[in-house]
């Protein structure tokens, strides 16, 4: 409690995971103020002062969601082993994130971009900046790739960079729309056999 006997803010992990459940499985739109309340154990009052509204508690629930797949993306595009490894290494872990899902959510990014496109700009920006920090990362791999000379293409580091992304982003929607890993596992290889 602060001195003047309001709640302290609760912008603390807990809160902003517990949140982020509820948009994961509901989507921004079917997620309740109520249910919001419920899942992360505070009263309507001290979600709203603690957040602003639920709009800005999205906004931290995005925000959070993005930091903690862009250091485990840097993680494994920075590990000291070849570049195929590393964008195979990186592909696996969103293969094995959407098939360990029971409920089959998906990338929450990936799914809050196509439900909130065009009408968010909050929803916009944050993938933008997350996408961003991510292609700087894939390519200056692939450059590593280059300068080894494991990567010998005509095509430039930025230009696979976007092949991957491309491929990478479309296999997260496939994934939780077909559930089929053997087509998961045949779209990383046939990537990796066109950069390489």
């Amino acid at each position: 409690m602060s001195t003047n006997g309001r709640p302290r803010e609760f912008k603390d992990e807990a809160v902003i995971d517990a949140a982020m459940e509820v948009f994961w499985e509901k989507g921004y739109e079917a997620s309740s103020t109520q249910e919001l309340c419920e899942r992360t154990g505070l009263g309507k009052g001290s979600l709203y002062n603690a957040f602003g509204s639920k709009h800005e508690l999205f906004e931290q629930v995005l925000r959070r969601y993005s930091q903690i797949g862009l250091d485990r993306s840097i993680e494994i595009l920075g590990r000291p082993i070849p570049v195929k490894e590393r964008l195979r290494a990186l592909f696996m872990w969103a293969i094995d994130m959407d098939f360990a899902d029971p409920n089959h959510r998906g990338c929450l990014a990936v799914n809050v971009s196509m439900e909130r496109a065009g009408r968010d700009p909050m929803v916009e920006r944050t993938f933008g900046e997350y996408l961003q920090t991510l292609e700087e990362h894939i390519i200056a791999a692939i450059e590593d790739g280059i300068q080894s000379g494991e990567i010998s293409h005509k095509h430039s580091a930025f230009q696979l960079a976007q092949l991957f992304l491309s491929s990478y982003y479309g296999l997260r929607v496939l994934n939780s729309a077909t559930l089929n890993r053997d087509r998961a596992l045949q779209i990383v290889e046939s990537t990796l056999d066109v950069m390489f």
